[in-house]
């Protein structure tokens, strides 16, 4: 598979001439990474190694998580000789916080600093660094911003001060949580660096913008490339999907054909391993298929939904979700059904056992209060169901934004409308019903008494009260149980 990928990059290796005075590039694949073959079956990259919390995939390379305290880092396996050279990073620093940390940079340099204090390499190196600093450690409001400092072994990473005293160059740019991948050009050539940046707002990969430009600058002959980043108290993921590598050498000047970079010994071992693996492969191959030859031919299932099954799927998990809404607001009725009718027997009860004994007067007296007792009962069990007309309410949000985002059928959504407007007038009745006996039996105001011992009274008793609650609840109730049953009955054909 290294082979593969290495013949895949190779591919657009070509020598591309410049007008004027610009130098000719030609693509290093053995320096360079890229999706979507990025990483092997045993997780490392070809011709790369990794460190840390490093995570390569197949499109990218997560260099840390967003999680605190990470470090990770990627280095090339063999040294980079060349005088002149350009590199394009194309990475993504993403978070929820409105700051992130630590940063992310890109390394040129003698010895490979796969773990350290300096955004997850070692500090004291010797070469350049190029920093894609997030967090502000001196607290100028300069972050993020992209500073290049240069070392020759002996220097010590100023943290507190961000590196600004060490800084060879620096711009400050925002590459935090862009729509599209950040780019970064990196070009040292006749002894200058030049860092050009995509801010991440366009897709196109030529639009780049001056950051910084450093004369003068002598960097080690030999050296590694490396991406590291570090996280803190604070965490992004810090994200690499490509590292582009390519040689510059000056106009008229013939560069080395690619032949003469890799001896015949070693090529000829590349093409033995690689052939070796073809048939290999091929033999495992014939094997599968003669010990099962019922599934040939039969196209391997895709591991990822498509549109319709995502949208059937959140289709049932809502109409699950409101199945267990519903179940939840039975239990609720049930409960309270059952307390109106303990109510209402102790009410009863009570008035049988005083009736026998109390005299009229202190019986109109026993039974006012029994009365306004009821009462306040009853507008107790208004504002429960009160608040199941509200559940109901939002159950039938949920329907409705289900069934519109999963393309489901129509009717449904007009069927259960109907469905809770018809509840709703039933408890709108239940409500003028309670409310005008509250009124006409209201101790503050003046009562309507009922006389002493008449034949037919001319008010509602206590046990016509209490009857006409319990008809009315138990109306209520299967009302709900005949509705809830047609409705289960629906959905078993959804």
């Amino acid at each position: 598979q290294a082979s593969r990928h290495a013949r895949g990059l190779s591919a657009t290796s070509a020598v591309i001439p410049k007008h004027g005075g610009s130098p000719h590039r030609r693509f290093e694949y053995k320096y360079s990474f890229k999706g979507p073959h990025l990483s092997q079956t045993d997780g490392g990259i070809p011709f790369w190694i990794h460190s840390g919390n490093a995570i390569p995939s197949a499109d990218q390379v997560r260099i840390t998580p967003s999680l605190r305290s990470q470090r990770g880092s990627v280095w090339t396996k063999n040294k980079v000789s060349f005088e002149h050279w350009e590199a394009e990073v194309t990475f993504r620093v993403s978070g929820r916080g409105r700051m992130g940390a630590d940063g992310l940079a890109v390394w040129f340099t003698t010895a490979q600093g796969l773990d350290g204090p300096v955004y997850g390499a070692a500090d004291q190196w010797s070469g350049i660094g190029i920093f894609f600093d997030s967090f502000d450690n001196d607290g100028k409001k300069n972050n993020p911003a992209i500073v290049v400092v240069g070392n020759n072994g002996n220097l010590v990473y100023d943290h507190q001060n961000d590196g600004t005293t060490q800084a060879l160059g620096t711009c400050l740019r925002d590459f935090r949580n862009k729509p599209y991948p950040v780019r970064a050009k990196i070009t040292y050539y006749k002894k200058t660096l030049t860092v050009m940046i995509n801010n991440g707002f366009t897709p196109d990969k030529e639009d780049y913008e001056f950051c910084t430009k450093v004369d003068n600058m002598i960097i080690p002959s030999e050296g590694f490339f490396g991406i590291s980043a570090a996280t803190g108290g604070l965490a992004d993921d810090h994200d690499v999907l490509s590292f582009l590598l390519f040689r510059l050498t000056e106009p008229g000047q013939q560069p080395p054909p690619p032949e003469s970079e890799m001896p015949k010994e070693e090529k000829d071992k590349y093409q033995e391993e690689f052939q070796n693996f073809q048939q290999e492969l091929d033999k495992k191959k014939e094997e599968f298929q003669k010990e099962h030859p019922d599934v040939q031919g039969e196209p391997i299932e895709d591991l990822y939904e498509t549109v319709n099954d995502r949208e059937i799927r959140q289709v049932f998990e809502g109409q699950n979700r409101i199945h267990l809404e519903i179940k939840q607001l039975h239990r609720q009725l049930a409960m309270i059904l059952d307390e109106q009718r303990r109510y209402v027997s102790v009410i009863t009860d009570e008035v049988a056992k005083k009736g026998t004994n109390a005299e009229s007067g202190q019986l109109d007296t026993s039974s006012q209060q029994q009365l306004g007792s009821v009462i306040a009962t009853q507008q107790e069990v208004l504002r429960n169901l009160n608040e199941l007309k509200n559940s109901f309410h939002e159950s039938l949000k949920q329907i409705g934004s289900t069934q519109h985002q999963g393309n489901a059928v129509g009717m449904g959504t007009y069927e259960t409308i109907q469905h809770f407007n018809d509840i709703k007038e039933h408890l709108h009745t239940v409500k003028r019903d309670v409310e005008h006996l509250v009124q006409r039996n209201n101790p503050a105001e003046k009562a309507v008494k009922c006389p002493e011992m008449p034949p037919m009274p001319s008010c509602l008793s206590t046990v016509h009260f209490a009857i006409f609650i319990v008809v009315q609840s138990i109306l209520f109730f299967c009302y709900i149980m005949y509705k809830s049953q047609q409705e289960a009955a629906a959905k078993k054909f959804f």
